[in-house]
């Protein structure tokens, strides 16, 4: 009785799970897989410490998006709309969102499915072109049927088949453990590597996040539970899922520190780390890779257009439904015209580059209009943010807009990297 009673518990704990994982699904994606394989190849084990703030930062701004949605039952895109009364503010805010979200996912799709497809191209064979088309293809397919819970558990599938996958293979190449603990709890960052902090902080913190977050916890959490027992789980739900996030990038890190860092090799993707580690791991190694590049790119190539229909109808006063014509078509146009560029081989890469100059400005203003809702008690009442709250917030609002500026300054030639 009692065993049965535990596995109850078990499995009632587990089906709490949900929008947490879709944030970590969002996240890692095959630029997030390149960028730690880089980071690991050329730095060791040195900038542990940015993916361990990456963490934090990402908790404490996904916990408040996930409150904000149980407690007002808004989106963060609604709740963007509806906190302006003056035409103008309202206007400047919904285009804000239009063109920085739908802009940024269009260009992040791209990159999704073209760095799946090169990956898997690498790895497997078949040309990328084909690739791209199964990705898009799947991406689209599970979209189509509106069903928030089958995408929900796909997604965990493929979130925990990533974990297994790169996991495993930071265990078996065995990485050398007082050097990993000094680059998680000694900050550095070695010459010529600024860049690579960004990019691991802004692959990890992702804007829009936010908005899927906040609309996706209603889904998963309705009027009908009690506010304090949806905060409870959705907590529980956030932290672990965005820190088995984490550790999924952190073991790519650790997976090309331990094999490359050393001899000084070159790694510029992800499909070339698998074919490196084949005298380390064998055969073996390609088939891991080669199925966890294509969960990456199927998690983020689905999330990607999924928060950009939830943020896209949230600004526009439209209900974000799953079933709804106009959700549908942010998300397909998105899926679109990712496949699109990757089909017809078109690099994503200076669409990616704007892209990122526009998340390296809009990431630190979310995060500040996300504090100023978090503060506002006619809209969370007693759930608003504490002293607690916002110090923690205010912290990583203060260095997201210093990497923000840093990006926007790089992006523009003013600095080097």
């Amino acid at each position: 009785m009692p065993l049965c009673h535990a596995e109850d518990v078990m499995l009632k704990r587990l089906k709490q799970f949900g929008p947490g994982l879709l944030v970590a699904a969002a996240f890692i994606g095959p630029g997030t897989v390149t960028t730690a394989s880089v980071a690991g190849a050329e730095t060791g084990y040195a900038l542990l410490w940015a993916l361990a703030f990456s963490i934090f930062a990402t908790i404490v701004l996904q916990e408040m998006s996930a409150r904000l949605g149980i407690v007002s039952r808004l989106g963060l895109g609604q709740a963007l709309r509806e906190s302006f009364d003056h035409p103008l503010f309202k206007g400047l805010a919904v285009a804000l969102v239009l063109v920085a979200i739908g802009f940024g996912t269009a260009a992040f799709e791209t990159g999704n499915i073209t760095g799946a497809a090169l990956g898997l191209e690498t790895v497997v064979g078949l040309p990328t072109r084909v690739w791209a088309l199964i990705v898009g293809a799947s991406a689209f397919a599970l979209l189509a049927t509106g069903r928030y819970q089958l995408i929900e558990r796909v997604l965990i599938a493929l979130v925990l088949t990533m974990s297994v996958v790169f996991l495993l293979t930071a265990i078996i190449v065995k990485p050398d453990i007082g050097a990993l603990l000094s680059g998680l709890f000694a900050p550095g960052i070695p010459s010529g590597s600024v860049l690579t902090v960004i990019a691991l902080v802004g692959t990890t913190v992702v804007t829009y996040n936010f908005f899927l977050h906040s609309a996706a916890v209603q889904d998963k959490w309705p009027e009908q539970i009690a506010t304090d027992t949806a905060l409870t789980e959705s907590r529980r739900d956030t932290i672990i899922s965005i820190i088995l996030g984490g550790a999924i990038t952190l073991a790519i890190v650790i997976t090309a520190a331990a094999a490359f860092f050393a001899t000084q090799t070159p790694i510029e993707d992800a499909g070339q780390m698998a074919t490196q580690l084949e005298p380390l791991l064998g055969v073996s190694a390609k088939w891991f890779f080669a199925i966890g590049l294509f969960a990456a790119g199927m998690t983020s190539s689905v999330t990607a257009p999924l928060a950009a229909a939830y943020a896209v109808t949230g600004a526009l006063g439209l209900k974000p439904d799953l079933a709804s014509l106009p959700f549908r078509a942010v998300w397909a146009v998105i899926i679109l015209i990712g496949t699109g560029f990757a089909w017809f081989g078109t690099s994503p890469v200076q669409a990616i580059v704007v892209a990122q100059a526009a998340n390296g400005v809009l990431l630190p203003l979310v995060a500040l209009f996300l504090l100023r809702v978090m503060n506002r008690s006619a809209l969370l009442g007693r759930y608003r943010n504490g002293v607690l709250g916002n110090i923690l917030g205010a912290i990583v609002l203060f260095v997201a807009t210093g990497l923000g500026v840093y990006t926007l300054l790089s992006v523009f030639g003013v600095v080097s990297s």
